[in-house]
């Protein structure tokens, strides 16, 4: 049972596919923006067979990347690092594969999300959390 079975079977697919996606609670909201984002972008898209959660996060990474978006990178690159899709290795290689493509300016806007990424990971598993 999640916290969105009063909501139509839509809107509560794409709100559960957006915690699965994101890694953090979700919340229902008005507006035709966010209703295309729950209700189309996840309900459906994020749900379509034929590419793996991995295969959709590396090819968000690459366009925000190439778009200069880091704002939503510091969404996916967590997001992707703490689901187990993307390792500490992978998104650092990620990072030099990019910036060849997508420019050292991008390349390097990404690097810092990950590398707080990483180093955000390494001190909750110190601590234990």
């Amino acid at each position: 049972m999640s916290g969105f079975d009063e909501l139509p079977e839509t809107r509560r697919r794409g709100l559960e596919r957006m915690e699965q996606v994101y890694g953090f609670t979700m919340s229902d909201a008005d507006g035709d923006f966010f209703r295309y984002t729950a209700d189309h972008l996840f309900a459906d898209i994020w749900n379509r067979p034929g590419l793996s959660d991995r295969d959709r996060r590396l090819l968000l990474i690459g366009v925000l990347t190439a778009t200069g978006a880091a704002d939503v990178l510091g969404i996916q690159v967590p997001a992707g690092h703490a689901n187990g899709e993307l390792s500490d290795t992978e998104l650092r290689e990620i990072v030099i594969f990019l910036s060849h493509y997508a420019g050292w300016q991008n390349g390097a806007r990404l690097n810092t999300v990950v590398e707080d990424t990483v180093a955000k990971a390494a001190r909750r598993a110190e601590s234990g959390e």
